[in-house]
């Protein structure tokens, strides 16, 4: 009864302070209209790894990224979909949703770490293998027929326009690029350069434009606005987390409290998800 209490106490706690520092932060960007804890199985701990374009599910992994499910925001209902080493990172979702594209990691004969590129499909349940002993994850973008951006071995961005990639390293080829999304109206790049901060660029690697350090993990909410986590840490472990928003101006916006250790948002159809560091998954609606 006291665990569940406190658990309680914890979930109310960071509904209020994400609605009372967004009307008290610098910029408000963002209205939120409601923000919820999903029900989840209680023995297991969760990060969003996913996020349908229309909003109805959530891709769930764990805190090494091993594993992946479906989870049905409607419903509740969980349908593993596998439960191999690394298929939480970077997940591909088509636009239509039905296609899921994830990797499954594994280490050669000679010691090297390889994937398996596989496709899921929602409808059918039936998931096959796109490509074996992938060093690097560019054919995750696979699963969408028009553009897509991905981070290959090297940590560069790879930008795929349907049968042309281009590698791209718009901060220069010493710097290692993480989290690279293209715009909804599919005119930019956004991205995160290790110890640099947040940016955007348009699909040649110009037009360099800085938003924050403070925003990594960066998911596009509109054309204009962004989501993204500030964490901070002591060197070891996370010591704080905050959800924020910024625009292209780089008026910025706290959405959940750091003290509430929210990390990874996904943005999807005028919704927020993202998880805690203790495995809890959260879901914010938006306007």
């Amino acid at each position: 009864m006291t665990i569940n209490f406190i658990h309680i106490m914890r979930k109310t706690f960071l509904l209020c302070v994400a609605c009372a520092l967004s009307m008290l932060a610098s910029a408000q960007l963002l209205e939120i209209v409601s923000t919820q804890q999903l029900s989840t199985p209680t023995n297991e701990a969760f990060k969003v790894a996913g996020f349908s374009p229309k909003g109805d599910y959530l891709l769930l992994t764990n805190d090494v990224n091993s594993g992946l499910i479906h989870y049905d925001i409607t419903t509740g209902a969980i349908t593993p979909i596998t439960d191999s080493d690394g298929a939480g990172w970077a997940v591909q979702i088509s636009q239509d949703g039905q296609e899921i594209v994830y990797r499954e990691r594994y280490m050669n004969a000679d010691q090297t770490l390889r994937n398996n590129i596989m496709q899921y499909t929602i409808k059918a349940q039936k998931k096959s293998v796109i490509a074996k002993g992938q060093r690097d994850l560019s054919k995750l973008a696979s699963v969408n027929l028009n553009s897509n951006v991905t981070i290959n071995g090297d940590l560069h961005m790879v930008l795929t326009q349907g049968n042309k990639t281009t590698v791209l390293t718009p901060n220069g080829v010493d710097e290692a690029y993480n989290w690279a999304s293209l715009s909804p109206d599919g005119t930019k790049i956004l991205y995160y350069v290790s110890g640099k901060g947040c940016y955007t660029c348009d699909l040649h690697g110009r037009d360099i434009h800085y938003i924050a350090l403070d925003c990594r993990a960066p998911q596009w909410y509109n054309n204009h606005i962004i989501v993204g986590m500030h964490d901070e840490d002591n060197g070891k472990w996370m010591t704080a987390s905050a959800i924020v928003a910024y625009n292209m101006q780089g008026d910025k916006q706290i959405l959940v409290n750091k003290e509430n250790m929210a990390v990874y948002p996904y943005t999807a159809n005028g919704k927020i998800a993202f998880s805690t560091i203790y495995g809890e998954i959260y879901l914010m609606n938006v306007k």
